[in-house]
């Protein structure tokens, strides 16, 4: 009986591994690498061509979005609406997407030097030719602990320092790179909203035009 237990855990624990890789890849805590970065962001090949990847996708939906989208390019940070961060939420549910644990210093928007391996792992992976042409979200994400205010400032500094990083170190184009900051808002554990684990940068995967080259 014991024997069955754990084996009925173990499959329990290796379905909701799956369940989570479908919904998006989280790395916090761990060693990341270009490749799992990079396999996190491929965009799974829609059965029609633009943003929606569903069999019964809307042109006109799909216009609209791509339209959004493009409209986020060069846009300063803190010039979103909450409307649009809101929009992009949305819009990024069902994108590819991972959760990395990129730490800044106290109260700072610097890369922690801990962190620094991690950062430059998401560099070589958003270089990579297979990811040419995709537009980039870089959301910025705080645990609760400080007033709302200052989480969503903070936010917004750490997304705005990821994307400088990429632009400066590995030339990704800025203009791929849509930041956005949310603060405290939006917990990866809702029920432990100081967990350190909220505080991570997620970087979303806007085009699946690139899996229909």
């Amino acid at each position: 009986m014991t024997s069955f237990r754990k084996l009925s855990a173990l499959s329990a624990i290796t379905l909701g591994a799956a369940l989570s890789m479908t919904a998006g890849l989280a790395l916090a805590g761990e060693k990341v690498s270009a490749d799992q970065i990079l396999n996190a962001l491929q965009p799974k090949k829609p059965l029609t061509r633009g943003l929606s990847a569903g069999s019964q996708a809307d042109p006109a939906v799909d216009a609209r979005q791509i339209q959004f989208v493009d409209s986020l390019r060069n846009r300063k940070t803190r010039s979103l609406s909450l409307g649009e961060r809101e929009e992009i939420a949305e819009l990024a549910a069902s994108k590819p997407k991972i959760d990395l644990e990129i730490q800044f210093d106290y109260n700072s928007a610097d890369i922690s030097k801990a962190s620094m391996a991690a950062a430059q792992e998401l560099g070589k992976a958003l270089s990579n030719a297979s990811l040419k042409g995709s537009t980039f979200v870089v959301a910025g994400h705080t645990d609760a602990v400080g007033s709302e205010p200052y989480n969503q400032d903070l936010s917004e500094r750490r997304a705005d320092t990821i994307k400088r990083f990429l632009t400066e170190k590995y030339g990704i184009n800025g203009a791929d790179l849509v930041t956005v900051g949310y603060g405290e808002s939006k917990p990866k554990d809702a029920s432990a909203p100081t967990d350190p684990q909220n505080r991570r940068v997620q970087v979303v995967n806007m085009d699946t035009k690139t899996a229909s080259k």
